[in-house]
């Protein structure tokens, strides 16, 4: 049995998948292998489960990207509500809304204000067009009237070393991939975008403490090609949600940054829904797509 990915060993995407990988081979007496298959912002590796027979051997590891990518790629060969079956959540993980120490701005309203007096002048790095991060930042220039110039790389790494060295002013970046800097004062976390502040942070507050309703994330699931039988996702929902209640488990979620995403699949799908729906509107106002 294996569990795609869209992205390369060692991020976060990926050791989600080992980790519930792991917990599914374990209790299910039957080997889950996690295959990476990069590119086209995880499309390749949704158009590979969407062809696969629904028959449970093969499982997609789902994220934010899929919900973006319904609207920002045009002309997709599947339809993402339509032909992958929601199984269980795992997992959210807000973003540092990350600076370089030398930028003027100490919290969100003073970035606005700053932003706003500077139109596109306020470089903003992301992980590369149309991901999670980019329409992080979309959302705040529609909920803020603010214009950034965006500025996409090919992974967050590359864009935050260019925060550091001040090429770009502000990068949205999972906690993971920054909280050295930031513990180490070569960054600057003004906020996370979380709907509240983090428990193992509490002094960082969120961009909707200044900007009233704004909330975004990275967050993962599992999903399964659409007709695979109800017996076999209603199986691995209930081992799923059985991790993410495991001490141990909510511990790796924490170091991640994350908490856990536990639903049923009715529940999993109709979040999917309102993802989907919440970016569609996001990606259509912001003018961004490939066709």
């Amino acid at each position: 049995m294996r569990i795609l990915v869209g992205y390369a060993a060692g991020g976060g995407a990926d050791i989600a998948a080992r980790l519930i990988g792991q917990w599914l081979s374990d209790r299910l007496q039957q080997q889950f292998l996690v295959e990476n298959r990069t590119g086209a912002a995880t499309n390749i590796a949704t158009e590979a489960v969407v062809r696969s027979p629904p028959d449970g051997y093969t499982l997609l590891l789902i994220n934010a990207a899929n919900a973006i990518n319904a609207t920002y790629y045009e002309n997709l060969s599947f339809n993402f509500m339509r032909d992958i079956a929601p199984v269980a959540g795992v997992g959210r993980f807000p973003y540092f809304m990350a600076v370089n120490p030398a930028f003027p701005a100490k919290n969100v309203s003073e970035f606005i204000a700053y932003a706003k007096a500077n139109p596109r002048r306020v470089n903003m790095g992301t992980g590369g067009a149309g991901g999670p991060d980019h329409a992080s930042g979309e959302l705040l220039q529609l909920m803020t009237g603010i214009q950034m110039t965006h500025v996409p790389y090919r992974g967050t790494a590359p864009a935050l070393n260019d925060l550091l060295g001040g090429q770009v002013q502000m990068v949205f970046c999972t906690i993971p991939s920054a909280i050295q800097y930031i513990k180490a004062g070569t960054l600057r976390a003004i906020a996370v975008t979380s709907a509240t502040r983090l428990d193992s942070m509490p002094e960082i507050p969120t961009v909707g403490d200044t900007v009233r309703g704004f909330e975004s994330a990275q967050w993962y699931g599992v999903g399964a090609p659409a007709g695979t039988p109800a017996a076999i996702i209603e199986t691995v929902n209930k081992e799923v949600n059985a991790a993410l209640a495991d001490p141990k488990m909510k511990g790796r979620l924490d170091d991640l940054g994350g908490v856990p995403l536990s639903m049923l699949p009715e529940e999993f799908g109709k979040f999917l829904a309102n993802e989907t729906e919440k970016m569609g509107k996001v990606i259509k106002a912001a003018g961004i797509s490939v066709k």
